[in-house]
């Protein structure tokens, strides 16, 4: 069979129907069909000849060939059994890629890796954050990479002290990553079109964390309790968690944080420092 070196529309439609497939919900799947979209994000990811690259979620493999043809080796995660035989048909034995049908929140990726990659995908819109989480706190191999995301995640990865969407994942991804926004994707690039707008999300894995926490897991637990209660004071927040007013109260005017600080108001060093406070 002759292979399929550009997943469009056509294509696409035609592997969806000779295959019996349609989009799962459950799996967040809007399979990209768009050639020039495909060659903007390798071009953006500056994927190199001699690097592996991981990709979560290739579905029907628009993005995959594309990788295979910059990248030495390419690491395929795909939960669907029935999507990853059309994907095989796209990439027509491609040497280069290695396709494991497992879902990428239990797969032992470390393991599959076996080296330094880089992460380069269109990551299903279900699981994105508990999937880029996951691969910050548990795969060191990952050392960056650029992925595609519907826009509200995007703005909330990406978000800062003092913006709207700044929450506990903000923080917890800025904690290990440095991430900024790298470009729009319109919906028309995606079968079936979704309702949403996405980004790229570019982020590299941060040498040392912006500031010292000790035990960093204790800290992304506090931060989370901060946040838990976005529209209320820290110190009414925490407050509600459960610590003592006194010492909440305190530990707010060693920090120097306004006694009507928000959550939103914080960043990272001064998180640091009332956890330390609050520890």
């Amino acid at each position: 069979m002759v292979p399929v070196r550009h997943v469009t529309p056509t294509v696409a439609s035609d592997l969806l129907r000779r295959y019996h497939l349609q989009a799962g919900r459950r799996h967040g799947q809007h399979f990209l069909v768009d050639p020039n979209t495909v060659r903007r994000i390798v071009r953006l990811a500056d994927v190199k000849p001699d690097e592996t690259i991981l990709e979560i979620g290739p579905g029907l493999g628009s993005l995959t060939v594309e990788l295979a043809e910059a990248a030495r080796r390419v690491v395929c995660v795909e939960v669907d059994e029935q999507v990853a035989v059309a994907l095989q048909e796209s990439v027509d034995g491609d040497p280069k890629v290695e396709l494991v049908v497992e879902d990428a929140m239990d797969a032992d990726l470390g393991a599959l890796l076996k080296e330094p990659a880089r992460l380069v995908a269109n990551l299903p819109y279900n699981v994105a954050t508990p999937l880029l989480i996951r691969v910050l706190d548990d795969v060191p191999e990952i050392t960056g990479g650029l992925v595609m995301v519907q826009r509200e995640l995007g703005e909330r990865w990406t978000a800062t002290a003092g913006d709207r969407n700044y929450n506990a994942t903000s923080v917890h991804i800025a904690f290990l990553a440095d991430v900024k926004l790298a470009g729009d994707v319109p919906a028309a690039v995606f079968l079936p079109r979704p309702n949403v707008a996405s980004v790229l999300v570019a982020f590299d894995r941060r040498a040392e964390p912006p500031a010292a926490v000790g035990d960093r897991n204790a800290f992304f637990r506090f931060t989370r309790a901060v946040f838990a209660h976005q529209r209320k004071t820290v110190r009414n927040s925490l407050i509600s968690g459960g610590f003592e007013r006194d010492r909440v109260e305190n530990a707010l005017a060693t920090i120097g944080a306004a006694d009507r600080a928000r959550p939103q108001d914080l960043d990272i060093p001064s998180l640091a420092l009332l956890h330390h406070e609050l520890s």
